[in-house]
């Protein structure tokens, strides 16, 4: 058989192999077909779980290795939602933000789009909006 299947692996050690066995509650017959398919084509025991080996540990920061929390700031020049996708800072979409016509419809989803989706296109959108109303 495992010569008939080179590139079955299960059908190359028989001591592995299930015995074959019908699923109850079938009509007359189809538990004899289903015995017969299953020694035509034995199926093998269920793989065993390749274990990972273990990583090397990642060093982590000590507790008080970068100083007290309420040392001076290294960067005072820079607003503290620098990297956020809102309000003034590096990676703000829109450089005139100034957060005023709070309440508009049409802003408030063009900012829930814009957290969604973020893009080049709605930003522009969004900045011409604040910017100019349309």
């Amino acid at each position: 058989m495992a010569k008939q299947y080179p590139n079955r692996s299960d059908l190359r050690n028989p001591t592995k192999k299930l015995a074959a066995k019908a699923a109850p509650g079938q009509t007359y017959g189809e538990a004899g077909k289903q015995i017969a398919a299953q020694q035509q084509v034995p199926m093998a025991a269920s793989p065993q779980p390749v274990v990972a080996p273990p990583q090397a540990a990642v060093e982590r920061p000590r507790p008080g290795q970068f100083g007290p929390l309420d040392r001076p700031t290294e960067r005072p020049d820079e607003p503290v939602t620098a990297g956020a996708p809102f309000g003034p800072g590096r990676m703000a979409p829109m450089s005139g933000y100034s957060g005023v016509r709070n309440g508009d419809p049409i802003l408030d989803e063009l900012r829930a789009l814009y957290a969604a989706y973020p893009s080049e296109e709605l930003a522009d959108m969004l900045d011409s909006y604040i910017r100019e109303g349309y």
